[in-house]
């Protein structure tokens, strides 16, 4: 079972509640948030709470990668840790009761100092990659002692409905144009085809005279019988 998470969050101090001036608030803090690596990364593995506190999972996101890469502050907020644990560098940004931790990282920042979102935190270490041996940043969240999904600090993008009829939109003032499905529409008819031609008549004409010619030839030779 992978303890470090419960070594962390067990060993990490847990900063009392600012007051009100010096932190900001639950709504200033979902208002501005950035990712912590920069482009938007790839999610390498992602959040999995465990059914109990002792069991695996994977509490937090694993964010592709490289080594030297600027990680920077998902959120506003002040530092109170920054430093190596468990073999890895780790910093926590506290932001009321909610706490962002970045891992492996290389601290740039002391604890006590105040960043706001974008900030440059640090830079990320190949050494103790959750990923090895590629490399990754491990970003969790946490309020109190209970972990949370990171994602959910980040603003969702507006939800757009498309048509149900899936026609495209008829700009205004313009009228629409009935269009005839191709299946409605006649064949034209060649004159050809409409009438027989007088070639046709005459062939049709001796095939009559011939069978009646042979009708009565039967006729004539069963009566002499």
């Amino acid at each position: 079972m992978n303890i470090f998470p419960l070594l962390t969050t067990a060993l990490l101090p847990v900063a009392p509640a600012p007051s009100p001036s010096a932190a900001p608030s639950a709504t200033a803090v979902q208002a501005a948030v950035t990712w912590p690596l920069q482009p938007r990364p790839a999610v390498v593995h992602s959040f999995e709470l465990p059914a109990k506190p002792w069991l695996p999972g994977h509490r937090g996101l694993d964010l592709a990668g490289r080594p030297g890469q600027p990680v920077h502050a998902a959120t506003a907020g002040t530092i109170t840790y920054a430093g190596p644990l468990a073999g890895r560098g780790v910093i926590t940004l506290t932001a009321g009761r909610r706490r962002t931790t970045y891992e492996p990282v290389v601290p740039a920042v002391r604890v006590g100092a105040a960043v706001t979102p974008g900030a440059v935190l640090g830079h990320l270490s190949a050494a103790g990659s959750h990923c090895a041996p590629a490399t990754c940043l491990h970003w969790g969240l946490l309020e109190g002692r209970t972990y949370l999904n990171p994602l959910t600090l980040l603003p969702r993008p507006p939800i757009r409905l498309l048509p149900l009829t899936g026609r495209p939109q008829q700009p205004p003032g313009r009228p629409m144009r009935q269009v005839t499905p191709a299946s409605d529409v006649p064949a034209a008819v060649s004159p050809a085809s409409a009438a027989p031609s007088a070639h046709n008549r005459r062939t049709a004409a001796a095939v009559v005279a011939v069978s009646a010619v042979l009708s009565l030839a039967a006729l004539i030779a069963v009566r002499r019988h």
